[in-house]
């Protein structure tokens, strides 16, 4: 595992020491792996959605290639 240093506003730390008073993360290291696997979860949920809008292809290879040669 590595470390990351980043500087966050005061309000966000704030945060993330309340999250700890409160028993809601072990750590600050914690709280901020927790809100990462969030977002990465967000982040695939957005892909699937966005891929579900694509249009789908549907039919005889040849023919599908020939409409859009």
């Amino acid at each position: 595992m590595s470390t990351l240093s980043v500087p966050i506003p005061a309000q966000l730390e704030i945060f993330i020491n309340n999250m700890v008073r409160n028993g809601d993360a072990a750590n600050k290291a914690d709280v901020v792996r927790k809100a990462l696997y969030l977002l990465e979860q967000e982040e695939a949920i957005r892909v699937v959605l966005e891929s579900e809008r694509e249009p789908v292809l549907r039919g005889n290879l040849r023919d599908l290639m020939e409409k859009i040669k």
